[in-house]
């Protein structure tokens, strides 16, 4: 008698996402819960978190790779923290970004990353026009006429100051008020800090498109523009 089902042949020795631990991906019995929690659920037709860990254990590494899916992921955790059975789905997820080829990473995170790489931050902000916004924001603040901070000015490449403080580019690009918080708190505190006048990016979006060199390389700028001004705290507000 033919059997009703063609055999499903796994092969676990040449799996390209190895380290979310396959022994543990195995154990999935799709119970639903890492779909049932996630945020992401539905906005890709035809996937979800418990798909596309089945698909990878199936060996449809390259499927899950190549689909939308490991971008809409957040890498919130969720699936992760309420998977019964312990299997790491958001390193799988992830790692499924750094197996996409770069010149296929959708949306602008990778062009950011690059940006970041050759200007010193995602949205390519020149030097000297951010020094000058900084030091517009800080005549501002010294003379508001609600909350006016006598004194006040934005400290940049301050040598041996407790705090450097890393920014979002999208604030002084398109929200420059924004920063404004954290140094009326800084003001108030007499907290002695300062503002990279380079690297001062906070965001590292090679962590986020799956480009792990990058994103070291982006971590180590900044950590050696804090060593070298022998700043003591590091403060990362993202």
């Amino acid at each position: 008698m033919e059997a009703p089902f063609e055999e499903v042949k796994i092969d676990r020795k040449n799996r390209r996402i190895g380290n979310i631990a396959p022994e543990l991906a195995d154990r999935c019995f799709t119970c639903g819960t890492c779909s049932g929690g996630c945020p992401a659920t539905g906005l890709v037709p035809g996937w979800d978190a418990r798909k596309a860990i089945r698909a990878i254990v199936f060996g449809m590494e390259q499927e899950v790779i190549d689909s939308k899916w490991p971008w809409v992921c957040t890498l919130c955790g969720r699936c992760q923290y309420g998977c019964p059975m312990g299997i790491q789905l958001m390193r799988a997820f992830r790692t499924c970004r750094t197996l996409r080829e770069r010149d296929k990473v959708p949306g602008p995170i990778h062009k950011g990353t690059m940006m970041n790489l050759q200007r010193g931050n995602n949205l390519g902000i020149p030097r000297d026009d951010f020094l000058f916004l900084l030091a517009e924001l800080g005549v501002e603040m010294e003379n508001d006429e609600e909350q006016p901070c006598p004194g006040f000015y934005v400290p940049v490449d301050k040598e041996g100051a407790n705090v450097i403080v890393t920014i979002n580019s999208k604030e002084p690009f398109g929200e420059p008020d924004d920063m404004k918080f954290w140094w009326k708190i800084f003001y108030a505190a007499k907290e002695d800090w300062t503002v990279s006048s380079e690297n001062w990016e906070g965001v590292n979006w090679g962590l986020f498109s799956g480009d792990d060199e990058s994103m070291k390389t982006l971590v180590g700028r900044i950590v050696e523009h804090m060593e070298k001004l022998e700043c003591k705290t590091l403060l990362l507000p993202e």
